[in-house]
């Protein structure tokens, strides 16, 4: 086998170099970016291809593993490419020629050979052992270069991205991730991540996931000190799930985590059947119930629970473009005596817009936490993580499901990062 390399500012002219010079037959052995992009010059990439010494390649090929040097074309800054199917076919079948190769390896699948090679068990088993990792390194390199490949026109332009971060671009952006995120947040890893680091697309990963992890603030669930109350007031779009919420957190603190004397009051006196619903919460748990109407109600009720550690507050729920019940929320903080925690229920299956857009209509009313439902209802988790990167609010809970009251969680970042990247286990026990 001989070794040519070619250079290009994206690895897929690179790679469309390497096509046209050696023929398909070619096996891309490597792809690395050797130049990064500065205020004078384009990113060069590299890509090393192997071709069997009966293949001669094309007279335009380079000497053998001797660098070409970028011309005038390479330096210019490229514009999209049009990859043909059969460049994108070729790596395939590379990939699964690797396959078959790591098979006939095994040494369990061995059969005798022919007489002038030698059987596994003549094979240094160290050699043996490269190869087998050498091989590996390569099916994964080929794995990541053929994502960068399909996904090369959805990229922003303003970004480079090498292969091996193909499959982590994919993933933030499949998940709903708003994109000026994803940006950043690559850019800031490309500046910081160490080379010797991205040899792998899980080692790459592992880095990302870590880095997602330290951008989600979380506000940890604390025992009330003695003497003191908690008042918590939850507040969001019509069928978030708040009353559903309220009452899983009243049998948490009440029943199941503490042992605290809990109050109710629901401020959603629009609908009967929310009122009897939390009522028959209340009941089951012998809690202390009160439904409000007006503000001197809600002052009343307040100091008719001033025995309780915890006293939850159900509000009614309003479209972010209901300015007229959003201002009787604000009417009941502001009359009232004592400080009360805004929570902002959202669901994790809304769009990263509308969820900005209801944090922004709900921020007046001077949001503490965030508290996320309906995880068991999506399987796109980037919507929730750019909405807490944007807005730096910390998250207190996770509702995870329909069931009251064990379908609750303290929020948690590596959780929301693990369902952002391997979706939601169905099957999750409440913390």
């Amino acid at each position: 086998m001989k070794l040519y390399t070619f250079t290009a500012p994206t690895p897929a002219e690179a790679l469309k170099k390497a096509q046209k010079a050696c023929g398909e037959e070619a096996l891309v052995v490597s792809t690395k970016q050797i130049r990064k992009k500065t205020l004078t010059q384009d990113p060069l990439y590299e890509v090393v291809v192997a071709v069997k010494e009966h293949a001669a390649p094309a007279a335009s090929a380079p000497a053998q593993t001797q660098r070409a040097q970028p011309s005038k074309s390479d330096t210019d800054r490229a514009k999209p490419v049009d990859f043909d199917e059969e460049i994108l076919l070729n790596i395939s079948k590379t990939a699964e020629e690797l396959s078959r190769l790591q098979s006939d390896l095994n040494p369990q699948n061995s059969a005798a050979t022919s007489e002038n090679t030698k059987t596994h068990d003549e094979i240094d088993p160290e050699d043996f052992k490269l190869l087998k990792r050498d091989i590996a390194t390569l099916t994964d390199k080929i794995r990541l270069l053929q994502t960068m490949l399909w996904e090369e026109k959805k990229w922003a332009k303003d970004i480079d991205i090498p292969p091996e971060f193909a499959e982590i671009y994919k993933i933030a952006k499949e998940s709903g991730m708003d994109e000026a995120h994803i940006k950043a947040i690559l850019e800031e890893t490309l500046n910081h991540m160490p080379i010797h680091m991205r040899e792998n697309s899980l080692t790459v990963k592992r880095y990302f996931q870590v880095l997602l992890k330290k951008l989600i603030p979380v506000r940890i669930e604390k025992e009330i000190p003695k003497g003191e109350r908690r008042v918590m007031m939850l507040v969001g779009p019509t069928g978030v799930g708040k009353t559903t919420t309220l009452a899983k957190l009243a049998a948490r603190y009440a029943l199941l985590k503490y042992r605290y004397k809990v109050g109710i009051i629901t401020l959603d006196t629009y609908r009967i059947g929310a009122v009897e619903q939390l009522f028959q919460y209340a009941q089951m748990m012998k809690l202390p119930f009160e439904d409000v109407i007006d503000t001197e109600d809600f002052r009343k009720a307040l100091e008719n629970l001033s025995y309780c550690d915890v006293v939850l507050i159900d509000t009614v729920g309003s479209s972010q473009h209901d300015q007229e019940k959003l201002k009787k929320i604000a009417a009941f903080l502001q009359h009232a005596h004592v400080p009360i925690d805004v929570n902002l229920v959202l669901s994790a299956s809304a769009k990263y817009q509308d969820l900005k857009e209801a944090y922004e209509k709900f921020s007046f009313l001077n949001i503490d936490t965030l508290m996320i439902t309906k995880f068991d209802e999506t399987s796109g988790f980037g919507n929730i993580f750019s909405l807490i990167y944007e807005t730096r609010k910390p998250v207190s809970y996770f509702s995870t499901g329909q069931e009251v009251p064990d379908d609750i969680r303290e929020a948690d970042a590596g959780f929301l990062i693990e369902c952002l990247f391997e979706g939601f286990p169905h099957k999750v026990n409440a913390s």
